[in-house]
């Protein structure tokens, strides 16, 4: 399956100044997969190293971090190859099992810059936020990798030529029904599937709802297994309140994070640690406040004001215990659950994209789903789950600060029109993912 990793990591090989590589992302999102594919193409050798439970490669960097020893070692007792730099690729798998092995990325940055290193693991983003834990800053590149995109998963599964048809499109045509319909059709899959790649193969080999569910339902109950293995009891419990919560959370009216309606009495204080936890093992996100929306928005975020949002829109589904024939069918009462769902699936592609994402609120009733200010250009990001485009807070934004550009997302075709001397684009939510491409066409750029 074509994943966009790929050419991030193609890139990163290339680079003059290139620094051993972390790559942190959900557990099951594909890190080991895309990892070895890569591997197979660009290099002779990929010698895998994988420190799940595995003391004796782990007693190898306890010594010093000498990393032509560390090399020698592995090249003779572990890998049973010479490492050649140039040739091998060398993945440390799992690594947050070993700090030292983390320890020593700033070795091989310093002292040996010309081996290809790569270290992923599947907590990798938990590990590095412990105590004790010495990160090589400055010695490593990073990438951050997600569930498939809409656009991947259409690829998958064989609608490569919508994604392309509709990508040559001019920005303000109105897209032809050769396109819209297939395009809705996997966007409603989408929903149900979800972008797990094990999830989008079964899919791919059967086209089984049933048989695509049984996946999900290993996935979560793996997640949950991972609270008690990597946390202590008590935090883990913690975390699963907090998990179990989230589509709740979701659904409600004003999805602002509630601590005390996790847990009758909880208070911010005794969660919030837990909820750090998700969001670090890239399970959950939070998308904070800007009530002032000015530039950069990083400085204006409210980090004690959030929504929260699963990482993969079909496992939200699935945890939400939502029937596949609902999303297909569109059953009256579904609606507002569809609502909560269709923000989820906008924020894991803003993700995908690299887009850094706020939310905006009134002190009245007026919200705006998302707000950014890629490249610097403030945008905000009205999402709705059907045709329905009235969009008053999206006015109301606009009327009070100006914004150049503005995107309105649901499932009517393409248009564009002027709000306040904002320039506001119609684009259907199965074409999101030509969000960067709107704004350089708006600017010119």
């Amino acid at each position: 399956m074509e994943r966009k990793t790929l050419n991030k990591l193609l890139k990163w090989k290339e680079k003059k100044n290139r620094k051993p590589l972390l790559l942190t992302g959900v557990r099951q999102c594909g890190k080991t997969y895309i990892i070895k594919e890569f591997g197979r193409n660009e290099f002779d050798d990929t010698a895998y190293f994988n420190f799940d439970g595995n003391n004796g490669l782990q007693s190898i960097f306890n010594y010093d971090f000498d990393v032509e020893r560390i090399l020698d070692e592995l090249s003779n007792i572990v890998y049973g190859k010479k490492i050649i730099p140039g040739k091998t690729l060398v993945v440390f798998d799992e690594i947050q099992d070993c700090p030292r092995a983390i320890q020593s990325l700033k070795y091989f940055c310093e002292n040996m810059p010309e081996l290809h290193v790569i270290a992923a693991g599947s907590l990798l983003g938990v590990a590095l936020r412990k105590e004790g834990i010495s990160f090589p800053v400055g010695k490593v590149d990073r990438i951050e990798m997600y569930p498939m995109s809409f656009e991947e998963f259409v690829i998958a599964d064989g609608g490569a030529k919508y994604i392309e048809g509709v990508s040559k499109l001019a920005f303000d045509r109105e897209i032809p029904e050769i396109y819209t319909i297939p395009l809705q059709k996997y966007l409603r899959n989408y929903y149900i599937v979800g972008g797990m790649p094990e999830a989008v193969q079964t899919w791919i080999d059967t086209h089984d709802y049933k048989e695509v569910e049984e996946v999900q339902d290993r996935i979560l109950k793996d997640y949950a297994d991972d609270f008690g293995k990597h946390t202590t009891l008590d935090t883990a419990n913690k975390v699963r309140l907090i998990w179990d919560a989230i589509p709740s959370q979701i659904a409600r009216d004003n999805n602002k994070f509630i601590f005390s309606h996790v847990k009758q009495g909880a208070r911010a204080k005794d969660l919030e640690d837990a909820l750090e936890w998700l969001v670090n093992a890239g399970i959950a996100y939070k998308l904070n406040l800007v009530a002032n929306p000015e530039l950069p928005l990083s400085g204006m975020a409210d980090n004690t004001y959030f929504k929260v949002y699963m990482s993969d829109v079909g496992l939200l589904r699935r945890k939400s215990n939502v029937n596949y024939r609902t999303v297909l069918e569109g059953d009256t009462s579904y609606i507002h659950f569809k609502g909560a769902l269709t923000e989820n699936y906008v924020m894991t592609q803003l993700k995908c994209m690299g887009v850094e994402s706020y939310f905006w609120r009134t002190k009245s009733d007026a919200e705006m789903d998302f707000i950014t200010d890629y490249e610097g250009v403030l945008i905000p990001i009205e999402v709705k789950s059907a045709e329905n485009t009235k969009a008053k807070s999206l006015h109301l934004f606009c009327n009070r600060y100006n914004p150049k550009m503005a995107i309105k997302t649901t499932m009517k075709n393409v248009g564009d029109n002027t709000d306040s001397n904002t320039h506001v684009w119609s684009v259907p939510l199965y074409i999101i993912f030509r969000l960067k491409e709107y704004v350089a066409h708006e600017m010119g750029w």
